[in-house]
């Protein structure tokens, strides 16, 4: 059997999550993230963004938490803007449109937004009510290219929106990765202070499932959970998520997994370069972009998975490499092995 390297949330969960579950099998608790283990979770959250008047939703996937976001937060003739490598655009099988709600979208290598983007499709939308109204900015820390956003970068996001009534949504998918990524400088405060709504992701950081949608903005917490029950994300086993984030939460272990999954990333980016390689993209988590001739691609692909990304010519390509917390220190070793055996 190959060994994977293609996306990190191949494996199960970590066994605290697993030994919680298992301790508080039997225990009565309320429903539908009324539990002790949701409002524990919920606790924690709003202690670690410094954020005491934020709320916390708990649901169970990245698609689901996006499209709960933007359908509530939008009227039908609103609109949202987002980098062009969004997961909202590429990867989920339009159900942000679905709703009935247009992505505009910017150019973007390194797969950030900036605010001279969002000012030109705000400029090209100048013809209400003909046209529809942009309304609300939607970003990802890590990005889908595996960069991030430093606190300068988010807070000038957050200014344009301001000034343009907009909303910024963060998808945390990779929130924990880009946090404990080397050239990081956001706090957990600066994230909650300069976004309207984030989330932390769960399902990519260690637990079965979960991400938590924690809403900044006090205008925009009036009945959301209305609409968490209409997409029918409100579980009636709640705590579930709630175990789950409770203790991912508690001792700092959603950072630690986080770490472990970027240093193992890498490692596999140290070996790259001895090689020899160049890259799509400079990053600092746990996903990585070598670019790499088909030769070297085919040997690779003899013993390990990965996904091959961007062709950059006829005899080049940049692959995506991605750890994750559970990616064994003995494997990564194994693969860093067969990338020095690679012929130049």
């Amino acid at each position: 059997m190959k060994i994977s390297f293609k996306n990190d949330y191949s494996e199960g969960c970590h066994p605290n999550i697993l030994e919680a579950l298992i301790i508080n099998n039997t225990s009565q608790q309320e429903g539908y993230g009324l539990d002790e283990f949701s409002l524990k979770a919920t606790e924690l959250i709003l202690k670690k963004c410094s954020s005491p008047d934020s709320a916390v939703h708990l649901v169970s996937g990245g698609t689901q938490a996006n499209l709960i976001v933007i359908a509530a937060l939008l009227k039908p003739h609103e609109s949202v803007i987002a980098a062009n490598t969004g997961h909202i655009f590429n990867n989920e099988a339009g159900a942000i449109e679905a709703t009935g709600h247009k992505i505009s979208t910017a150019e973007s290598t390194d797969g950030k937004l900036r605010p001279e983007q969002i000012k030109k499709i705000l400029d090209d939308h100048s013809r209400p009510p003909h046209q529809l109204k942009p309304r609300l900015v939607y970003i990802s820390n890590a990005t889908e290219l595996g960069t991030i956003y430093t606190k300068s970068e988010l807070e000038a996001l957050y200014q344009c929106c301001q000034e343009h009534d907009l909303y910024l949504f963060m998808d945390g998918a990779r929130l924990a990765q880009a946090m404990m990524a080397s050239n990081n400088d956001l706090s957990w405060a600066d994230v909650a202070k300069y976004t309207d709504v984030f989330y932390l992701g769960g399902t990519k950081n260690g637990a079965l499932l979960g991400e938590a949608i924690v809403i900044n903005n006090t205008r925009l917490q009036e009945d959301f959970a209305f609409h968490v029950k209409q997409k029918g994300a409100m579980l009636s086993k709640g705590r579930l998520l709630g175990l789950q984030f409770q203790a991912l939460l508690e001792n700092d272990l959603f950072l630690d997994l986080a770490k472990h999954a970027n240093q193992e990333a890498m490692k596999i980016k140290e070996a790259f370069k001895r090689l020899g390689c160049s890259f799509l993209i400079e990053t600092f988590t746990n996903q990585i972009f070598p670019i790499l001739s088909q030769e070297q691609i085919k040997a690779l692909s003899e013993g390990f998975e990965f996904y091959t990304w961007h062709k950059i010519d006829e005899e080049n390509a940049a692959v995506r490499i991605i750890t994750s917390w559970a990616s064994k220190e003995s494997i990564v070793d194994v693969f860093v092995d067969a990338i020095h055996a690679l012929k130049k």
